[in-house]
């Protein structure tokens, strides 16, 4: 995030401080645990909606759609359709979707290697 003073430096819509700003609205977008799943499994491969349905595990046919479409709005995931009877439709992430995936793929990293430290101390609590 910065120091006060960069934060400062900051146009109004950049700054994650600012309730208004359109970054935290994306960070609020994307910092989700469907969402973060979803550029995760994206990331392996373009798949088909019931596919990521299935890969994801647990996710609704709702949130996984409302999440996409978010997804699609911030310019992170692309959807093709492919003029077929029924017609199919294909998911991928962006260029700013895999660049996102970068920063997914720490976050995963992190938690298996800190798991055994917070699932004992969620036992100490």
């Amino acid at each position: 995030m910065g120091t006060r003073e960069e934060i400062g430096a900051l146009p109004p819509e950049a700054d994650l401080a600012r309730a208004d700003s359109l970054a935290r609205e994306i960070f609020s977008d994307v910092a989700n645990k469907w969402s973060l799943l979803i550029i995760e499994f994206l990331g392996l491969r373009t798949m088909r909606f019931n596919e990521l349905r299935r890969e994801v595990g647990g996710i609704s046919h709702k949130v996984l759609t409302q999440n996409l479409r978010t997804l699609e709005r911030n310019g992170l995931v692309e959807r093709t359709v492919h003029p077929t009877v029924p017609p199919s439709v294909d998911y991928s992430l962006t260029e700013a979707g895999q660049a996102l995936r970068k920063v997914v793929d720490g976050m995963c990293d992190w938690t298996q290697a800190y798991l055994g430290h917070i699932d004992a101390a969620r036992n100490r609590f």
